[in-house]
């Protein structure tokens, strides 16, 4: 007579195999929408072509970012905006972090926190809500021309809409690096392990 509690445990292991491949399939998909480069854009016009485009914005340091504005130093370039509630704050704690760590050499690398959210994120919201990060700059501008920086880097924004009223921004999440030509030299991924993220930016200082 066949052993039915064997026979359904065996079942039941399967079923976890599968809810498992199902979870890890819908984590790499979200991985490609929201944590990198759009990966078709980039085979098509190469990572160097990163970052290029006509785009004008205002910063909190009082300058312009632009298209050259990446060229002269090693830069990290990050988008969000301040209504972010977990994936913003939580990178820039990151930053600040590997700043620590970096020490000296630290000064050497200029961040940018680009906004995805101009109707609410003005240059003097984003002056106060990066202060307490060293050095991280904060960047804004008309939503024309945030969508042509959103175009520019290849980065993935949306307006989410909130059941209650209000919206909230979907967008990419990783930090991305540029070296002293302010060619695109790599990424950090959300969340990435510090001693791989510290040695992608002491490869990029050291460049």
């Amino acid at each position: 007579m066949p052993d039915t509690k064997q026979g359904s445990g065996g079942l039941r292991r399967v079923r976890y195999v599968l809810w498992g491949l199902v979870i890890l399939a819908l984590g790499a998909i979200g991985w490609l929408k929201f944590g990198a480069p759009a990966l078709e854009d980039m085979a098509d016009a190469g990572t160097a072509a990163l970052g290029q485009g006509e785009y004008r914005l205002a910063a909190t340091d009082g300058g312009e970012f632009t298209a050259e504005t990446l060229k002269g130093q090693p830069s990290a370039v990050f988008f969000g905006f301040t209504h972010c509630p977990d994936v913003c704050p939580t990178t820039l704690g990151d930053i600040a972090g590997w700043q620590e760590e970096l020490g000296d050499a630290a000064k050497d690398l200029r961040v940018f926190f680009v906004t995805v959210d101009p109707e609410r994120d003005s240059v003097e919201t984003l002056r106060e809500y990066v202060s307490w990060v060293p050095g991280v700059i904060g960047v804004s501008g008309s939503p024309e021309e945030i969508a042509k920086a959103v175009k520019a880097f290849r980065i993935y924004a949306r307006k989410s809409l909130l059941a209650g009223g209000g919206y909230n921004m979907d967008h990419s999440s990783m930090l991305l690096l540029f070296d002293r030509n302010g060619e695109y030299a790599g990424l950090i991924g959300y969340q990435e392990e510090d001693a791989r993220a510290l040695a992608s930016l002491r490869k990029l200082l050291g460049s």
